[in-house]
């Protein structure tokens, strides 16, 4: 990290400004040899200067130049920003100036990965910078602020030093064997700590699907026979006419997507193929893709026309659903009814039709309802952001499991040491105090360059 690194900061598109920002022990001086204007290696720091990026002689544009000086900056280096008229060419002229002296281009990421790096954030706050800049909703954006200030880091701390006391205390008992007494206190406090760290961790993966909820939205899929409705329910929540309605059966042979906000949260809808037993291979690619969704999706609304009976089809698709996650839709209200909610008396059930819309408020309620949308909260509750994270912890949880199965079974207490140092080096992974280059290029690479 010593070497000095540019990048442009902003899109690079047609607009009033564009940022282009450096980082390193030598960009003030870089800065200064392509700056008409004041000595910027004389100027205060966090002071921002008017003047001329010039390459020789030549006048490239008028800017403003931000000078910030270690540590206190994003990286805890010192950091140089420009200021210039947006637009694609003049930004690329600056940047080709900038590059002609001792300073590469950043990989993506870099300059959060240097604040990482030299200690200003935690790996968490690190991704929550991303999920800032990638927020599809108010929701999210919130979410993505939360972890920013460091919550979920400093509960993740808060359970380190937990398992720390206690492998202090293991430590205790490894150093003075003879006092049998110390065993007894110590597997004790083992026991009843590590009860405790368990439904910590729990809860903080339990309230992790709310996180995954906010960040991501539900993802939703509408399945049922062909001709039951399925895209004019999905127009009819979407508002727009997104998908093609016919009364021929089969005119969705591929999946059709949009998106709408609940609550503040993203339903990511996918209308499917009609499900139903085909030789058009075709419409048989679509409703194989459409079986597959069902596994993958958070929300299933499966359509049934309520002036039939159910045939079938329909009888199958309903064992291939997991009736926690689906809401079952008895459309087509309007006409004579064959099918009413008490015959669904197990499931989430509405009733609908499209003509005139009805039904689809009540398809929005209960939507709320099952995901508790009124309750998720993005502001004081602490979420874990991503797979990554989910998976640190859940692994951390099950070596804090495994140490009460090994107290049950009479192990040693150098035994239970074992797995917790592995739950206390996973949740450090979390938060990056543990960490792999690999891992670190992996996640930075996701960002953007000047970020």
């Amino acid at each position: 990290m010593k070497d000095n690194i540019v990048a442009i900061s902003t899109a690079m598109t047609k607009g009033a400004i564009s940022i282009i920002r450096m980082s390193g022990k030598d960009v003030i001086s870089i800065a200064n040899k392509i700056f008409k204007g004041k000595n910027l290696e004389e100027v205060e720091s966090h002071t921002i200067h008017y003047g001329y990026i010039v390459d020789q002689e030549e006048i490239i544009d008028e800017v403003l130049v931000t000078i910030m000086k270690a540590p206190k900056t994003y990286t805890m280096e010192d950091v140089v920003e420009i200021n210039c008229h947006g637009g694609i060419i003049t930004t690329k002229r600056i940047l080709e100036t900038i590059l002609n002296y001792d300073i590469r281009l950043a990989e993506a990421g870099e300059f959060t990965k240097r604040a990482f790096l030299n200690g200003r954030i935690d790996l968490t706050q690190a991704e929550a910078v991303m999920d800032l800049i990638e927020s599809k909703s108010n929701q999210a954006r919130k979410q993505a602020v939360n972890q920013l200030t460091g919550k979920l880091s400093s509960q993740i701390s808060n359970l380190r030093e937990k398992i720390k006391d206690l492998l202090a205390s293991i430590e205790v008992n490894i150093d003075y064997p003879e006092y049998y007494d110390i065993e007894i206190v110590t597997t004790k406090k083992i026991e009843e700590v590590t009860q405790k760290l368990i439904t910590e961790l729990k809860n903080i993966l339990n309230n992790s699907k709310n996180g995954k909820i906010i960040k991501e939205g539900i993802k939703t899929v509408i399945v049922g026979r062909p001709n039951v409705g399925k895209s004019s329910i999905l127009n009819s929540l979407l508002d727009e006419d997104k998908a093609i309605v016919t009364d021929i059966e089969g005119t969705t042979r591929d999946i059709v997507e949009g998106s709408i906000q609940i609550e503040g949260i993203p339903l990511n809808i996918i209308d499917t193929a009609g499900i139903r037993q085909t030789e058009d291979i075709i419409e048989k690619i679509g409703v194989e893709k459409s079986l597959s969704l069902i596994d993958e999706a958070d929300l299933i609304l499966l359509v049934f026309n309520s002036n039939e009976n159910l045939t079938e089809e329909d009888k199958k698709l309903l064992t291939k659903i997991d009736k926690n996650k689906t809401i079952i839709i008895l459309n087509k209200n309007d006409l004579n009814q064959k099918l009413k909610l008490i015959d669904f008396k197990d499931y989430h059930v509405v009733s609908s039709n499209t003509i005139d819309n009805n039904g689809i408020d009540s398809l929005k309620e209960k939507i709320k309802e099952l995901f508790n949308l009124e309750q998720i909260e993005s502001n004081n509750t602490t979420y874990l952001s991503n797979a990554r994270q989910i998976s640190l912890v859940n692994k951390a949880l099950k070596s804090l499991e495994e140490v009460i199965i090994g107290i049950k079974e009479k192990l040693p207490i150098d035994m239970l040491e074992i797995d917790l140092k592995q739950a206390f080096t996973l949740l450090g992974e979390v938060i990056g105090e543990e960490y792999s280059d690999e891992i670190l290029d992996h996640l930075f690479a996701n960002f953007c360059v000047g970020k």
